[in-house]
C-alpha cells in the first residue's frame, strides 16, 4: 500500500483497519534536528512499504501501513498556535504513571501480518538511534469485521460490543470533522488522541446481556441501538417505553459520548483490544479539533456508564503530520 499523498496512511486508508497495530510512544532529544529526523522516517516509511528494504528480514509488505505524529512540545516548537499544540488533561478513571502520559514522537505501524509491526518499529527506531527515547509500546487486535453498510465495517471489542459504528466516513463528513484544513503547514493532517485503558471484564461479563447493552445503549449481538432499527440506523435518542423510560438510557454511552447530545463533530475511532499488560482497549480517535475528543470525555464524566468498568493507563495526544511523497519529506511543512 503507498503510503504517500495528501494524507498519511492508517487513518482512512485502508478502509477495513488491519487486524494487528504496533503503537510506540517516545520522546526527541532535545538537541535532535527534528525536520532531519521526520524526513528520514518518512524515506524509512516509503522503503519499507515498497517491501523491498532488507530491514523487513525478508517478511512481505503487505498491507503495511506506518502514520507518523508529533506531540504538543514539538508543535509548538514549529510555531505558536498551530493545532496539536495543546496537551490532553487529565481526567477521572486515570491511573497514568508520568511515563505513560504525553510524548514527541508517535509511531503507529498496522498491519495484516502480526510479525510485521514489530519489525518495521525495530527498523524505525534503529534509524532514529539516539535521537529517540522510548516512553511505551502497546500492540493490539481488532475483532471480527461486523458489515455496517455497503463497503463499510466495524470490529468487535473486548467486551463483545460491536466498536466504532458511528464516524466521519464520507468525503464530506472527513472533510468536515477529520482533517485539518489549516493553517497551510498542518493542512491534510489530522489530531490523534491515545489512550490505553484496562477493562474489568469479569465485573462486566457478570452483568445479564440485557445490562450489558444498557451500558452500551446498543444490542450486543447486532450492534443496532436499542431504540430500533439495524445497526447504521441513527438512534432515537427521545424515543420512550410505554411506561416513559427511555429505550436507550440515559446513562448509556452511546447517549453520553453521540455527537448531537455533546455539540462536537465526528470522531473516526480505529479502536484495538489489547490483553497485556492487562485486558482492555487500546483507543485511538482521529478528528481536526482536540474539543471533539475532551468534550466528550466531559459529558462522559457527567455519568456515562461504561466508564466505571474502565481505568486509563496511558494517555497522549499528535498532530499526525500531513501527508509527503518523495519531493516533499515527512514533516517538511513544519520544519523546513
Amino acid at each position: 500500500m503507498t503510503p504517500t499523498g495528501v494524507h498519511q496512511a492508517g487513518i482512512t486508508l485502508p478502509a477495513e483497519a488491519q487486524p494487528n497495530l504496533l503503537v510506540v510512544v517516545a520522546d526527541v532529544d532535545g538537541g535532535a534536528a527534528v525536520g532531519p529526523l521526520l524526513a528520514e522516517l518518512g524515506e524509512a516509511v516509503r522503503a519499507l512499504a515498497s517491501g523491498a528494504d532488507a530491514r523487513l528480514l525478508g517478511l512481505p509488505a503487505g498491507d503495511l501501513t506506518v502514520t507518523i505524529g508529533i506531540g504538543p512540545r514539538l508543535v509548538r516548537l514549529a510555531g505558536a498556535g498551530l493545532p496539536g499544540g495543546a496537551d490532553l488533561p487529565p481526567f477521572s478513571h486515570e491511573r497514568v504513571e508520568p511515563r505513560a502520559r504525553g510524548g514527541d514522537l508517535l509511531v503507529q505501524v498496522c498491519a495484516g501480518d502480526a510479525v510485521v509491526p514489530p519489525v518495521a518499529a525495530a527498523a524505525l527506531l534503529a534509524l532514529a538511534g539516539d535521537r529517540v527515547r522510548e516512553r511505551w509500546r502497546q500492540s493490539g487486535r481488532r475483532g471480527p469485521a461486523v458489515p455496517v453498510r455497503q463497503g463499510r465495517t466495524a470490529p468487535r471489542n473486548v467486551m463483545g460490543f460491536v466498536d466504532g459504528v458511528v464516524g466521519p466516513h464520507s468525503t464530506a463528513q472527513q472533510q468536515r470533522d477529520l482533517w485539518l484544513a489549516g493553517p497551510a503547514p498542518v493542512a491534510g493532517g489530522t489530531i490523534a488522541v491515545l489512550r490505553r485503558m484496562e477493562v474489568d471484564l469479569a465485573r462486566f461479563a457478570a452483568l445479564p446481556v440485557a445490562a450489558q447493552e444498557a451500558v452500551f445503549g446498543r444490542r450486543r449481538d447486532t450492534g443496532a441501538p436499542l431504540s430500533g432499527g439495524d445497526i447504521a440506523a441513527d438512534p432515537d435518542l427521545g424515543a420512550k417505553t410505554p411506561d416513559g423510560r427511555y429505550l436507550v438510557p440515559a446513562d448509556a454511552h452511546l447517549r453520553r459520548a453521540h455527537p448531537a447530545v455533546v455539540g462536537v463533530g465526528l470522531m473516526l475511532r480505529r479502536s484495538y483490544s489489547i490483553d497485556e499488560p492487562a485486558p482492555g482497549l487500546l483507543f485511538i480517535s482521529f478528528q481536526n479539533d482536540l474539543r471533539t475528543f475532551t468534550n466528550t470525555l466531559a459529558r462522559m464524566e457527567g455519568g456515562d456508564a461504561l466508564l466505571p468498568f474502565t481505568t486509563t493507563t496511558a494517555a497522549a495526544n499528535f498532530l499526525v503530520l500531513p501527508g509527503f511523497d518523495e519531493q516533499r519529506p515527512l514533516g517538511a511543512t513544519l520544519f523546513p
